[in-house]
Formats: structure tokens, C-alpha cells, sequence
């Protein structure tokens, strides 16, 4: 072959391999666009679904403190009459003197806790405000399981035919909830900005 078609050979071949080149970067950039499009799509979905469960958890903690709220002047007051009442001789004892009308212990919402937990949706909500909530959460397990402890011996001490035993476990009860429920109401004050700080960065 003369020098003269060296060239034109050259570049005839030249042509298949920039071809080549240029279709593996088109696709390249394909599969990057849509793997960049999926992953802002997820993004996005997990934004919403935090945006979502944030909002949830900001009513039940709403309704939750205002339950907590409701009775706690009651559990104090009532805590007053109880050991005013276990304080005095059996002689002087007058049930009158205990307005005790019942136990009034709060039924905590923990619906958004659970729906966050079966949808693995608190890993997409700042670590600062799910370390927060599972404490509120926690706390409010605590005071249901003392609840139900304590209904429980309600039952197995009817007013009644033995109201000394029945006051002397409701002061136990009540003794414990006028300290826990300063520190829920506190424990809810501390999270609610965190939330509404969380809901406004998304």
C-alpha cells in the first residue's frame, strides 16, 4: 500500500472505534441518568415517608400530653387525701375523706410508634429526634405497665370489702405517677421542637 492511502486507511478504521467509544459513553451516561434518577426518586419517597411519620408523631405526642395533663392535678390532689387518710388511726379513718374516683391512669396513643416501627420508617427521621422519641416512648411504657399492674390489684382488693388495702396500693400508684408525669410533660416539651425543626428542614 502507498504512503498516499496510509492515511485514509488509517482513518476509515479510526471511525468504527470513536463510534464504538461514543456509543459505550451514551450508554454509560444512560445507565448513570437513570441510576441518578432512581436514587432521587428514593430520596424523595423516604423524605416524604419521614415528613409523614414526623407529623404523626408530633399529634400522638400532642394528644398524649394532653392526657397526661388532664389528670395530673387529680393524682396529686388525691395523693394528698390518701396518705392524710393512711396517716390517721384506724379509729378516725373516714372514707368520706378520700375522693377517690378512680385510678385515671392515661391510655397512651402509640399508634405513629408502631407504624414507624412495622415500616422501618424512624432509620429515615434525625438520629437526634429517634433517640428522643424512643425515650418518650419508652417513659410512656413504663407508666402502662405500672397502670395495668396496678388495675390488676384493684380488681383483687374491691373498695369496699377491704378500701385500707385498696388505698394503701393507689397511694403507691399515685405516689410514683406524680413523678413520672412531670417528667413526661417535660420529656414532651423537649421533642416537640426537635419535630417541628426536623419538619421544616424537608
Amino acid at each position: 500500500m502507498s504512503d498516499d492511502t496510509a492515511p485514509l486507511a488509517d482513518r476509515q478504521h479510526a471511525r468504527p472505534l470513536l463510534r464504538l467509544a461514543l456509543e459505550v459513553l451514551l450508554i454509560a451516561a444512560g445507565v448513570f441518568l437513570g441510576l441518578a434518577g432512581d436514587q432521587w426518586r428514593e430520596n424523595a419517597s423516604h423524605r416524604a415517608l419521614a415528613r409523614e411519620t414526623l407529623r404523626r408523631f408530633r399529634a400522638e405526642i400532642a394528644a398524649n400530653r394532653a392526657a397526661v395533663a388532664a389528670v395530673r392535678d387529680y393524682h396529686v390532689t388525691t395523693l394528698r387525701d390518701l396518705r392524710k387518710y393512711l396517716s390517721t388511726s384506724h379509729a378516725t379513718r373516714n372514707v368520706a375523706d378520700v375522693h377517690l374516683r378512680g385510678l385515671r391512669g392515661v391510655p397512651f396513643e402509640h399508634t405513629a410508634w408502631d407504624l414507624a416501627m412495622s415500616a422501618q420508617a424512624l432509620s429515615y427521621v434525625p438520629p437526634d429526634v429517634a433517640v428522643e422519641l424512643s425515650r418518650v416512648y419508652n417513659k410512656q411504657q413504663a407508666y402502662a405497665q405500672l397502670s395495668q399492674g396496678v388495675t390488676q390489684s384493684m380488681y383483687l382488693l374491691p373498695r369496699w370489702d377491704n378500701f385500707d388495702g385498696l388505698a394503701s396500693a393507689a397511694e403507691v400508684y399515685f405516689s410514683d405517677l406524680v413523678v413520672m408525669e412531670p417528667e413526661l410533660l417535660a420529656a414532651y416539651d423537649r421533642i416537640v421542637p426537635h419535630i417541628d425543626a426536623a419538619l421544616r428542614g424537608r
